[in-house]
């Protein structure tokens, strides 16, 4: 078989940027992942803070992603990979789906993260009926509906204001202030069906078969408990990287996040990281495609070099 000269492991920005900057080093590339292109921007219903696009539905981007890369030619494969062997010059990819290996000189782990979990009562037993962690896949069921959001940040701010749009009253429920953009953080404290309790613990999610409310108490001294009737509630507190196939590699920190350089390499030559993944102060768009594209050019010098040295 013969080697790809890097493969990318995840199909976000940062990993499709990478793919773009890849090929056109003349590189050959596969880009490998479990869901649809495009990362956390699949489930954003609306993005005002990319360079050069003004508003756009986070769907239509990854979309505008994904094409860029077909049109360079850029391999593309749906698998979930469970493990990196390094073999010096050749690092070994296994999948989930089947038993081939997927042989390549470079990796760039471009995984992102997925949503991050209370941990409380009644989570489990409503995730999916009652929780979401995605507006804009779930939203519309709860159109006319009392909805509360969990969270204050980026995220959870401008989900919200998808949200208040459709639903009859919609409730933020945030262990601190709203803490995201102070612009959409003004348009959604003036909607006159929004409520925002700042600094609250999140105690349960109650009902029996189906999901009727949120019961949370304050943080300040007074301790009030409340519970607030709801149809449906989204949670917006943060995310966890997604790295657990490549823990036994010795590139994570405490926290599960990719250590990289400012060249995006890992402690191991010819294995990358960029975007959310990794260790970093602002995960947004912008940064992860500003990742990708410097681990792609620090991939295909570490395979040229590779291959000048091995060449006879």
């Amino acid at each position: 078989m013969t080697p790809y000269d890097i493969v990318i492991i995840g199909a976000g920005p940062a990993g499709l940027t990478a793919a773009i900057y890849a090929v056109r080093a003349n590189m050959s590339v596969l880009i490998v992942d479990q869901l649809a292109p495009g990362g956390q921007m699949v489930n954003t219903n609306e993005i005002e803070n990319y360079t050069g696009t003004g508003r756009i539905n986070g769907a239509e981007l990854s979309m505008k992603m994904y094409e860029h890369t077909q049109e360079l030619g850029v391999a593309f494969d749906y698998k979930t990979i469970t493990g990196i062997t390094d073999n010096g010059p050749f690092k070994i990819l296994a999948s989930e789906e089947d038993d081939t290996k997927i042989v390549t000189h470079a990796v760039i782990i471009a995984t992102g993260t997925i949503p991050r979990k209370l941990g409380i009562s009644g989570e489990d037993r409503f995730a999916g009926a009652g929780i979401s962690w995605c507006a804009i896949c779930d939203g519309a069921q709860y159109r006319d509906k009392d909805v509360v959001v969990i969270g204050g940040g980026n995220s959870a701010v401008e989900e919200s204001l998808y949200l208040a749009g459709i639903t009859h009253s919609l409730t933020i429920v945030t262990m601190f202030d709203l803490t995201a953009d102070p612009k959409v953080c003004g348009q959604l404290r003036a909607l006159p069906n929004v409520t925002i309790y700042p600094y609250q613990e999140v105690l349960e999610f109650t009902g029996q078969d189906v999901l009727n409310g949120v019961r949370f108490k304050s943080t300040k001294q007074d301790q009030k408990e409340r519970h607030v009737h709801c149809d449906g509630v989204f949670e917006y507190i943060g995310l966890e990287p997604t790295s657990n196939a490549f823990g036994h590699l010795g590139i994570l920190d405490d926290m599960g996040f990719i250590q990289v350089n400012e060249d995006m390499q890992t402690t191991i030559s010819g294995i990358y990281g960029a975007g959310d993944v990794t260790v970093k102060k602002l995960r947004q768009i912008v940064t992860a495609c500003s990742d990708g594209a410097i681990a792609a050019n620090s991939a295909a010098k570490y395979v040229e070099k590779l291959k000048g040295e091995t060449t006879p």
